[in-house]
């Protein structure tokens, strides 16, 4: 198998009429989503060539995925693009992408149309009434491989450009039957998605539902701020399978929805983004005593995930959760400063990887795919592409793996990756900000910002929300005369640090 479609043949051929998607714009059976999917294909094929990037505007729903798979049956790849990020990322994203169109719905396309003016703005409702060419799309299919681009996801990028990362058909076939076996999902399941399609985790409930015929529950993304109604719908719509990211689990737990009403069909709770707090743990666990816990951990580059851990209630230590075993096709180890592998236990190198999961790189980045996509600096015998993740890890007595940190300032905040330094760049390019200086406090999880100039707190709070998402924009804000350097004269985080925890208390 080279192509996900013929994956979602598969399934569609098996199991016909079970329900596939249950979403807030509609539901539909693998027949129905097949067919639509070679609607939307064979509109798409008269606007552009194959292995071009199709973004996709518009809420996570049933609608979205027909434009994903119908991005794929034209030969292309699809960019989901959340309309709740601002314009202005937005923006960003599209100059990036230099699409040959969009896709999106009537409640986005005035904002489509800014952001691709004069392009060609597509209604996913037009290319659902287009009539199906299934000669056309099997000849697009024939001049398919594995290794073409299935689908792009935007990060953040130190240089202040968001990254888009490119995965392969081939790496999403390889990793998605392995995690569906070892995890035992099957056509029973009920997989309730909490990520916004613009975050990989979920392209384990994506794939994971097409894998095995599964149905793909939907949440409303307003239910995750009421806990209740979030409890209410897991229930009711007998969810098996939460594969979601760490800080939508806290988010439960801090505001007792457990306490009013447990979710009785859970089976299995995979959990990623983040390190996962001790306590939140021990609460879900304890109102889940018949599910299965697994940490799972990888970021976006190397297709989902890399490691996994079973977790047993007596393995919850202050040390953290360990991030586990290799998934099969991976190989993930530790790497010194000098590029050789550590093998020691307590000894800190950086967590790299290699396998078939590998990303193809950075889209129209070749400097940035350079520096992280490299061949094993120990390895001088043969071709090995490995990606350095830039986490730092060590070995415990036990031999497991623990995350012990970022190696720069990325850190994981919210179930995002985010560079720091693109925060420092936004803020200094505001008026009345001359300097900026974001830090991460982890043990309470919250972004905290200094900067010099004249522009009160406020206002740099309101022109930075303009221009960055939300799990971006820091918890505080405090305009300083200068920013403490260090004896070598680089502005000293520690302190600032401290300063923020001090006024946090």
């Amino acid at each position: 198998m080279k192509n996900i479609l013929e994956l979602l043949q598969m399934t569609a051929a098996a199991l016909p009429d079970k329900q596939a998607v249950t979403a807030p714009d509609g539901a539909c059976t693998w027949r129905e989503l097949l067919h639509d999917t070679e609607r939307v294909g064979t509109a798409l094929a008269a606007w552009t060539a194959p292995r071009h990037p199709i973004p996709v505007l518009m809420e996570k729903g049933r609608h979205a995925l027909c434009a994903f798979f119908g991005a794929v049956q034209a030969g292309c790849f699809y960019v989901p693009l959340s309309p709740a990020l601002p314009e202005a990322r937005l923006r960003q994203i599209v100059e990036v992408l230099r699409p040959p169109c969009l896709v999106t719905n009537q409640e986005n396309s005035e904002l489509a149309e800014r952001l691709l003016p004069g392009g060609a703005v597509l209604d996913i409702g037009d290319l659902l009434r287009t009539a199906p060419d299934p000669a056309a799309l099997t000849h697009i299919r024939r001049g398919m491989t594995g290794e073409d681009p299935l689908y792009c996801l935007f990060t953040s990028g130190s240089t202040g450009t968001p990254k888009g990362v490119v995965i392969s058909h081939r790496a999403v076939l390889d990793f998605i039957p392995s995690f569906t076996a070892l995890f035992g999902i099957g056509a029973e399941d009920v997989i309730g998605n909490q990520a916004p399609f613009d975050f990989d985790v979920s392209v384990k409930d994506i794939y994971g539902a097409m894998q095995t015929g599964a149905t793909l529950a939907i949440i409303p993304r307003q239910l995750f701020s009421q806990p209740a109604q979030l409890m209410d719908f897991l229930d009711e719509s007998r969810v098996t399978t939460l594969t979601w990211a760490v800080s939508a689990l806290c988010l439960v737990s801090a505001l007792h929805g457990l306490d009013y009403r447990t979710p009785s069909a859970v089976r299995r709770v995979l959990f990623s983004g983040e390190v996962m707090p001790p306590a939140h743990l021990r609460n879900w666990m304890k109102h889940l005593p018949q599910a299965a816990f697994v940490n799972l951990y990888g970021p976006t580059e190397i297709t989902c995930n890399c490691t996994y851990h079973r977790i047993e209630s007596d393995d919850i230590d202050p040390a953290g959760v360990p991030l586990g075993r290799p998934f099969p096709g991976r190989r993930v180890f530790l790497l010194d400063e000098d590029g050789r592998e550590i093998s020691r236990t307590g000894q800190t190198g950086e967590i790299c990887v290699g396998g078939a999961g590998l990303a193809l790189g950075y889209y129209n980045a070749p400097e940035q795919t350079a520096r992280f996509f490299v061949q094993h600096p120990d390895n001088r015998r043969y071709h090995e592409r490995i990606y350095r993740t830039g986490d730092l890890g060590q070995y415990d007595a036990q031999g497991a793996l623990r995350f012990c940190g970022r190696r720069d300032f990325q850190i994981k905040h919210m179930g995002h990756r985010i560079e720091l330094e693109e925060i420092e760049r936004a803020a200094a390019q505001l008026d009345g900000v001359t300097q900026c200086c974001c830090i991460y406090d982890e043990d309470k999880s919250g972004l905290h910002a200094f900067y010099t100039g004249t522009a009160e707190s406020a206002a740099v709070f309101r022109q930075l929300a303009q221009c960055l998402p939300v799990f971006m924009l820091p918890r505080t804000f405090e305009r300083l005369e200068q920013l403490p350097l260090t004896p070598n004269g680089k502005v000293d985080r520690r302190r600032l640090l401290a300063i923020a925890r001090r006024e946090t208390l």
